[in-house]
């Protein structure tokens, strides 16, 4: 069938997007998207000799051979003809890179879909959500590196900032084996012939959308080739001889759980001491924190509310302890931490499970026995409704069981091997002591103390 030119085009930048016929309303959409158009075509979708099924179409010519214009742009890739190259150049910055030649040239190029992120009914914004938002809605390259603690929502509020402002983010996960290849494309095997496909990193240049490398500091120095991305200057694909420049409104996010330094205390095995030039072309360094007591508290309310669970109470006292957990990590009294991730687990749980005791002895338990009857034990002096009695008999007995007693007590606590910290100004026995006689132990609630005195 003999399609104008803007047909054909639609046509070469469907076959690009590897799309099969009859494919879906929703991908012919996706690939109209790409080519800057909002819907898809109406001579396709609305013309009966085309529509399958409801919601699926034919693509005319989807499966004929690519053309003598195309096979000849084809061959010209292939031959990495410099002066034949600069017709399928990509566009300057500031302008969609032309899809039909890229169709002809890289085949089922990779990442061709949509990538707008879902927009979260849970989410509420909070931190440098605003920051983040404001870069990326300015439209000016300024890579950001944002650092924090485990599960405090770097990656969700890269993310979201890109769905509010309905902004394409190629979220690319970085590992200790990523290399030139992950990030900016090689050469495929597909359909039986050897074709260039685009890495993200190239992929998000082309696009004029926001690049997120997550996890950054697990990369190693075969990560180098970002150097001149970073700098905003566009790359040089030496395997196919062209220079990428970046579109408008390009510009990078990496997330950390350190500041490229390393991890001294083990707690993210696997991060690396990154390059110092690397790390110099971040214009910007974010440190985002765990969210306040409060706005946790809203996180977390609308987290039991998607899942049917909604208590007001719970959520309060969850955040509470939390808060209180963090605090006495950053004075150096425990060496774990409840992170909000931690925390939306036990809404869950609260949810299956219909238990608060349930759902905070599950999310506790990927702790040591000490650390986790720590943590119980204080959730137990904020919430009266779970038991704060102690099972011993899974700590060392060794473990410094502290007790609640008043002064009148003090002679019959002490006459039983009880021992007075003048520093804690509290009376403590062994976790072996009071597996010798718990049901008079348990009347002092026996507090473990040895990982997180609270």
């Amino acid at each position: 069938m003999k399609l104008t030119k803007k047909q054909t085009a639609f046509v070469d930048a469907c076959r690009a997007a590897g799309l099969p016929s009859p494919a879906k309303r929703s991908d012919l959409v996706a690939v109209a998207n790409s080519m800057g158009q909002k819907y898809a075509p109406s001579w396709l979708v609305n013309t009966e000799e085309y529509r399958v099924d409801r919601g699926w179409f034919t693509i005319p010519n989807l499966n004929d051979s690519i053309g003598e214009q195309n096979a000849d742009a084809f061959d010209r890739a292939m031959s990495l003809d410099a002066a034949e190259k600069t017709a399928a150049a990509p566009a300057p910055k500031g302008t969609d890179a032309p899809v039909a030649e890229l169709s002809a040239i890289r085949g089922m190029t990779a990442g061709a879909g949509f990538l707008v992120p879902e927009r979260l009914k849970t989410y509420v914004s909070w931190g440098h959500h605003d920051t983040v938002e404001t870069v990326i809605k300015s439209g000016m390259f300024a890579p950001m590196y944002v650092t924090g603690l485990s599960g405090n929502g770097k990656t969700t509020m890269v993310m979201q900032a890109c769905a509010n402002l309905k902004r394409e983010c190629f979220r690319v996960n970085i590992t200790s084996a990523t290399d030139e290849d992950d990030l900016l494309g090689g050469f495929r095997l597909i359909n039986g012939e050897t074709v260039w496909q685009d890495g993200p990193v190239v992929n998000a240049m082309r696009r004029g959308a926001v690049l997120l490398l997550d996890e950054i500091d697990l990369g190693t120095h075969l990560m180098m080739c970002l150097q001149s991305v970073l700098e905003g200057k566009g790359i040089y694909l030496k395997k196919i001889n062209e220079f990428v420049q970046p579109a408008a409104g390009f510009t990078i996010f990496a997330t950390a759980n350190t500041k490229g330094k390393g991890s001294d205390d083990g707690r993210f095995a696997g991060t690396n001491i990154m390059n110092e030039a690397m790390l110099d072309r971040f214009d910007w360094t974010l440190e985002q924190e765990y969210a306040p007591k409060g706005t946790e508290k809203k996180i977390l309310l609308k987290k039991m509310k998607s899942l049917g669970c909604e208590d007001k109470d719970v959520a309060g006292r969850v955040a509470e302890w939390a808060d209180m957990s963090r605090r006495e990590f950053r004075e150096g009294a425990s060496d774990e931490i409840v992170t909000p991730r931690r925390l939306e687990n036990i809404c869950k749980a609260f949810a299956i499970f219909n238990s608060r005791e349930t759902a905070i002895d599950m999310a506790l338990n990927r702790f040591d026995d000490d650390t986790k009857t720590a943590f119980r034990d204080f959730y137990a002096k904020l919430d009266d409704t779970i038991d704060s009695n102690v099972d011993t008999s899974t700590l060392d007995p060794s473990t410094v069981m502290y007790l609640d007693l008043n002064f009148s007590q003090k002679d019959e606590v002490k006459n039983r091997g009880a021992k007075w910290d003048d520093q804690r100004r509290k009376w403590h026995v062994s976790a072996e002591t009071v597996n010798m006689d718990p049901d008079f132990w348990n009347q002092f609630n026996p507090t473990a103390v040895e990982v997180s005195p609270f």
